[in-house]
């Protein structure tokens, strides 16, 4: 899958930077991949979406 859009490259090298936005401790970015997600359906596209590696 191929994204071009200037946030998706600067959250994927700064995958910390949102929770530094959002005012959250920036070690709870550990538990989060930052990844481009199509849903198939009407070829709907996320360019990019922070998913939990795991829910507790």
């Amino acid at each position: 899958m191929h994204t071009d859009t200037i946030f998706y490259q600067i959250f994927l090298t700064f995958h910390t930077l949102l929770f530094e936005i959002l005012g959250e401790p920036t070690e709870n970015a550990t538990d989060y991949q930052f990844t481009s997600v199509e849903v198939k359906e009407k070829a709907f596209r996320f360019d990019g979406i922070f998913m939990a590696d795991s829910v507790e």
